[in-house]
């Protein structure tokens, strides 16, 4: 494993953790165990990234986070997850959205009868801040996503997927959240709408102070806009440390982004990466 543990409680330090995921161990229907062990740390203020294949275990983990589980007779049976510091596994969806914590479910999820004004409002519903504040938010959104703008009164099942992740990324917005749980948001989109909605995440992070926590297949893009990332193999966490340091990791660079010392790879030259992997020896 990558020896970033150091630079770990540096950062961790300097920022407050937010969420900590503690050796949480899933099963569903009391047979099949999906995530073994996994422990993470989401520092207040970052953009951090779970990586890996499709079955890795990315989108159980958030859905173990925001409590979605039940839905697909899924449940954590071992470990504790905690939000500022306090445990929140046997809270409902609904008051962790309450608490700040919003999930933009992979596959985006847009209400396909509603407009895409209709659909970002649906966001706000759990707050009581009144019109006026709900209004400034919705302009907010529209700044961030000027698409979204134009096609406010197009239904939204007619939308692109470009335009309907932007749609759902504002809908979560528009709960206020402090952080946003964002599952494959490159999935289906051209890669030129793939850097624009990173782009955006970035900018909401930056300016807007969300925290996000994204599983993503694309390990390129993802490490390059997030702070920190974890990439997971068959439920377990094979290797964490700094975005930076991730990239530049002779195993990463081979096994996700199809680089090694003698240059670019196709995944036949590297399938066989599972019986060579050296932090996995």
């Amino acid at each position: 494993m990558l020896d970033a543990r150091p630079e770990t409680r540096d950062r961790t330090d300097a920022q407050d953790t937010l969420l900590e995921v503690n050796n949480i161990e899933v099963i569903y229907n009391h047979v099949i165990l999906v995530l073994k062990g996994v422990s993470l740390t989401v520092p207040q203020g970052g953009i951090t990234a779970l990586l890996g294949g499709n079955g890795a275990g990315k989108t159980t983990t958030l859905k173990a986070i925001s409590n979605l589980l039940g839905s697909e007779r899924g449940h954590v049976t071992k470990g504790s997850i905690t939000y500022r510091g306090e445990r929140i596994q046997d809270l409902s969806p609904a008051d962790l959205v309450g608490r700040g914590v919003v999930q933009v479910m992979e596959g985006r999820h847009c209400f396909e009868h509603l407009t895409i004004e209709e659909n970002l409002l649906t966001g706000a519903y759990t707050r009581r801040d009144g019109s006026k504040a709900t209004a400034d938010d919705l302009e907010m959104v529209y700044d961030y996503f000027p698409r979204l703008r134009e096609r406010r009164k197009s239904q939204a099942g007619y939308t692109s997927g470009g335009e309907q992740q932007m749609c759902a990324i504002g809908r979560a917005m528009m709960a206020r959240p402090e952080m946003i749980l964002l599952d494959e948001p490159s999935m289906g989109l051209a890669p030129q709408l793939v850097e624009q909605i990173f782009d955006i995440v970035k900018r909401l992070n930056e300016e807007q102070g969300v925290t996000f926590l994204l599983a993503e297949q694309n390990t390129n893009v993802a490490l390059r806009f997030a702070h920190y990332g974890y990439i997971l193999e068959s439920g377990r966490v094979v290797m964490d440390g700094p975005a930076a340091a991730l990239r530049e990791n002779p195993d990463v660079k081979e096994f996700y982004l199809g680089m090694s010392e003698e240059g670019r790879k196709s995944f036949r030259d590297v399938r066989s990466y599972r019986r060579r992997k050296r932090w996995l020896s």
